[in-house]
């Protein structure tokens, strides 16, 4: 199966503004994540999407592909199945802008877990939490898997709740898992899915992964130990630009 990795790509970040076009370490923010995408050996495209011509510029002048999209799309899913019409591929992968230490080993095993199982149009990834603090922020999204490996829940709340005592987060297999927020469809599923109105579940918790299950979707979970962290504050990109320079080499891949 073809594999395309789009990468949307917003200038207007609420939290940080241009946030694409930074470039403390020579690179822009958006190339980064590029070329760790590029990397995946799953992918056969790698595109960023995006409304801004400033953003297209940019990814022009590294080599990269680039497509230009509507600017009305009310979230990143929906510009992704705008481009994913004009792609030859059978699996798109979501990839956010703003991931620029993105494991390419995880880009490949959020592949995999559709072709190992068929019967499903999705796919995410979980990785174990590691503290009461996570597993008590509504910022950070919790998930629960059934013995099959597919999502049960999603909830910014914490689950599962434990009624008596105190979550073991050194239990393994984990059961206290944090949701990583990258996603891999089938095409066709992928653009009949954002032709659909939100689920009254997706607008309660601002998830819209809800969507899917709430129209009895199956959902595959992938796990991974560790991942990386997106940048969504200046302080965040300044920890990526500290890790980029100060990296087992002098420079993160």
């Amino acid at each position: 199966m073809k594999t395309a990795i789009v990468i949307p790509a917003r200038y207007a970040s609420t939290r940080l503004p241009g946030k694409p076009l930074l470039r403390q370490t020579g690179k822009y923010l958006v190339q980064h994540v590029y070329e760790r995408a590029r990397k995946a050996k799953h992918a056969d495209t790698v595109v960023v999407a995006t409304d801004d011509p400033r953003i297209v510029a940019a990814v022009e002048s590294f080599g990269g592909q680039v497509v230009r999209t509507r600017r009305d799309h009310p979230s990143g899913t929906d510009r992704v199945a705008e481009v994913a019409g004009q792609l030859d591929a059978d699996l798109i992968l979501n990839l956010q802008g703003d991931e620029p230490l993105i494991d390419p080993d995880h880009l490949d095993l959020l592949c995999d877990l559709l072709h190992n199982h068929p019967e499903a149009e999705m796919a995410t990834l979980a990785t174990p939490l590691h503290s009461l603090e996570q597993w008590q922020n509504v910022n950070c999204v919790k998930v629960v898997r059934d013995a099959a490996g597919r999502a049960m829940y999603f909830s910014r709340s914490p689950i599962p709740y434990v009624r008596d005592g105190q979550p073991d987060f050194a239990l393994r297999p984990a059961r206290f898992l944090l949701h990583v927020g990258l996603y891999v469809y089938r095409r066709p599923f992928l653009q009949r899915l954002a032709a659909l109105p939100p689920e009254p579940l997706e607008r309660l918790e601002k998830l819209e992964q809800l969507r899917v299950l709430a129209l009895g979707h199956p959902i595959q979970i992938g796990i991974i130990e560790q991942s990386g962290f997106g940048v969504d504050t200046y302080e965040d990109y300044e920890r990526f630009v500290a890790a980029y320079r100060h990296g087992p080499t002098g420079r993160a891949a």
